[in-house]
């Protein structure tokens, strides 16, 4: 099952109903901050859980669910055709460009990120494995206790279960393709 999708359609769901996190945390009998993981793709709900969300957000677990099983044999997006999606909240500038939304079933979800100059997300650690290679401009990349200064063409494959976070302390904006494995085989 895409649980990106998954994680996509919650969220889409009590934006279009315009409620707020917190209203559908309480009334699923979750905390905020949970609810907020699991639309951000970094907590994968359990299936009762997700019924309770469902329920909060008046809908089913079968509708929320609804297709994300299919897996059609190829998936063309074209430059500039991806769906973007905000996975660091509100206040972060990274933009994540899906590069494989029409692929329902799949067992990664490769995005481009653009990091504006300056930018800096929360060290964050979430179940299954990254790949990240830098198209263009310089990063930086926290592991754990470990730094990594990135240009354009380097690249790194990593556990995502240690936290970690990308930076751009520098002049110019970057562009990363990161490629997520959620899960463990």
């Amino acid at each position: 099952m895409n649980l990106v999708e998954l994680a996509q359609r919650i969220k889409q769901q009590r934006l279009n109903q315009g409620l707020t996190l917190e209203a559908v945390a309480s009334d699923s009998g979750q905390t905020r901050s949970w609810l907020s993981k699991v639309e951000n793709f970094r907590v994968t709900p359990s299936l009762p859980a997700l019924a309770r969300v469902a329920s909060a957000l008046g809908t089913s677990v079968s509708a929320l669910t609804e297709g994300l099983d299919e897996k059609p044999a190829i998936v063309c997006v074209r430059k500039g055709g991806g769906v973007v999606v905000n996975r660091d909240g509100p206040d972060s500038g990274i933009v994540y460009e899906s590069l494989a939304d029409g692929r329902g079933n799949r067992s990664m979800d490769p995005f481009v990120l653009a990091i504006p100059s300056g930018e800096a997300r929360e060290p964050m650690s979430h179940e299954g494995e990254e790949f990240l290679i830098v198209l263009e401009g310089r990063v930086n990349f926290d592991y754990g206790d470990q730094e990594f200064q990135l240009k354009t063409g380097d690249s790194l494959y990593f556990d995502s279960e240690e936290p970690h976070r990308l930076a751009n302390p520098y002049a110019k904006a970057a562009r990363v393709l990161c490629v997520f494995r959620l899960g463990r085989t």
